[in-house]
């Protein structure tokens, strides 16, 4: 006989043990973040000490910079180890790892959510060239962050000649995962999420490594009331269910079908983004689009580029996609990044990660922290403190072109633009251009051997990495070429003999 699957809330927290891998998944902004558990874990962690000691597991960000998502176990002795995709959504587990109070790694996001199938098939581990060249390569820092972090999670190995990185199966004790129903058997529907991720990876992972694997649910119904085509987690592997009848889609968002792909609404036009700094670098990176383009825009300026397309209606004109399994629909940007209204697919994100690892991203547009005199970019560790890339490593290797883009200096740069031309006033105080970046999240070897393109765009040049280095192809007009760039690099870029001046109606308030 099946057993009663269904609990209440007062009972998860029964479920772990101390010493337990826990898996955690979300996006950001609440996305497929299972709230509830995270909070009944933390309420008797808080009471009562217990669970603790945990090793904590999660692909992509999850929390609101305060209380929610990984921030509930953001507590000294809760957590031992935490192996995560992103971090910058709980600034107290980063000030845990800044003080070594924590063992703290970083996988690429993709290669988290790989990983778990890999698990989940009892298979020794990963096998990928995913992140080669980069910080998790073992030649580097193989993942670590800290001087607490000296667990090996990653080797090189050789295939046919080809060097390879391994990263290294674990079991995982217990998942914490989110759905939106459940049956009276257990079996779990995603019918109302905004993305599927790697929930099923992470599920038969838990289960096939002898753990436990725990869902919420917004509301419980009759066998035979969901189709089999939307089951997405089976009973089998489903250890407990509590209902929340309170649950959201995300921390802002109660329930819209758009956004779940369950209905499609057309939705007004956009209004065109406001005029900025930030604008005119979306604009001049928008310029390398080409009609049936395969994109993926990264959270930050990048998704600036998104907010051109879809004020432009431009949506059928590219195959835009988001790293959680999502295809189409206009992507929304800010805390909402990761979810988009009336998509046209979604699928699992070992899955869409399988795509873009084999190179079936044309462009990807993503941002940077710094960037150095062998093109590598840095966005995972800045200052000291644990970024982490997400899904950028598995993006950024694999994509055919890479449009970085970013301010060109950071911190009180004063700049006058609107009349078609670009006056430095001020100069930052924060150099981006720097002789060596902190941590490699991009290699510029990898790329120019895998005979990828590598634009950089700011607000004041445009530089491109070719064999012989950083090449400046181009320049904003009313910039000086000595005086505003390189003046203020760290290193010496090459001026490329056809170096042009930027289209003027990039810094036009209001363009032709």
């Amino acid at each position: 006989m099946k057993k009663n699957k269904f609990i209440s809330k007062d009972e998860i927290a029964d479920l772990i043990n101390d010493g337990d891998s826990v898996g955690l998944i979300g996006g950001g902004g609440g996305l497929v973040e299972a709230t509830l558990l995270h909070e009944e874990v933390e309420k008797k962690f808080l009471a009562s000490g217990v669970p603790n000691n945990l090793t904590v597991l999660h692909a992509l960000g999850i929390g609101d910079r305060d209380k929610r998502g990984v921030n509930r176990f953001a507590h000294e002795g809760m957590v031992k180890k935490v192996i995560g995709g992103h971090w910058v959504w709980s600034p107290r587990m980063q000030e845990l790892a800044r003080e070594n109070k924590i063992e703290a790694y970083v996988l690429p996001g993709g290669v988290a959510m790989q990983l778990m199938r890999e698990i989940a098939a009892r298979r020794p581990g990963l096998i990928t060239h995913v992140g080669l060249g980069t910080f998790v390569d073992p030649r580097q820092q193989g993942g670590r962050m800290n001087e607490a972090a000296q667990d090996e999670l990653v080797k090189l190995i050789e295939i046919d000649g080809e060097t390879y990185l391994r990263y290294l199966p674990f079991p995982m004790n217990v998942a914490l995962l989110k759905g939106s129903f459940a049956d009276e058997d257990g079996n779990i529907s995603l019918d109302e999420e905004p993305a599927n991720v790697d929930i099923y990876a992470m599920a038969a992972a838990a289960h096939n490594s002898g753990g436990k694997v725990i869902f919420q649910v917004r509301k419980k119904v009759k066998n035979g009331e969901l189709s089999a085509r939307s089951v997405r987690v089976p009973s089998a592997i489903v250890d407990a269910i509590v209902v929340d009848e309170g649950q959201r889609q995300g921390y802002d968002l109660v329930y819209d079908p758009t956004i779940s792909g369950q209905e499609f609404v057309p939705q007004p036009k956009p209004e065109p983004p406001a005029f900025s700094i930030r604008q005119i670098i979306a604009r001049r990176a928008h310029q390398e689009l080409f009609d049936g383009a395969v994109i993926n825009y990264g959270f930050g300026i990048p998704d600036e580029v998104a907010s051109i397309v879809a004020a432009r209606e431009e949506q059928n004109l590219y195959y835009q996609t988001i790293e959680h399994g999502t295809y189409g629909g206009n992507l929304l940007t800010g805390t909402l990044f990761g979810y988009a209204q009336n998509p046209s697919c979604m699928i699992d994100g070992p899955s869409q990660f399988d795509f873009y690892s084999g190179g079936g991203l044309d462009i990807a547009f993503l941002g940077f922290g710094e960037i150095d005199q062998e093109g590598n970019v840095n966005v995972s560790k800045l200052g000291g403190t644990t970024v982490g890339p997400g899904g950028f490593i598995d993006i950024a290797q694999n994509a055919r072109k890479v449009v970085f883009v970013g301010t060109f200096d950071a911190k009180g740069a004063k700049l006058k633009t609107g009349d078609g031309s670009l006056k430095i006033e001020q100069q930052g105080a924060v150099r981006k251009m720097v002789k060596q970046v902190e941590q490699i999240t991009f290699s510029g070897k990898q790329a120019l051997a895998q005979g990828h393109q590598t634009i950089y765009v700011t607000e004041r040049c445009v530089f491109e990495l070719k064999p012989d280095g950083l090449h400046v192809i181009e320049i904003a007009p009313g910039v000086d070429l000595q005086t505003d760039i390189l003046d203020q690099m760290d290193f010496a870029p090459i001026i490329d003999p056809n170096m042009t001046t930027s289209n003027k109606n990039l810094y036009l308030e209001n363009p032709l």
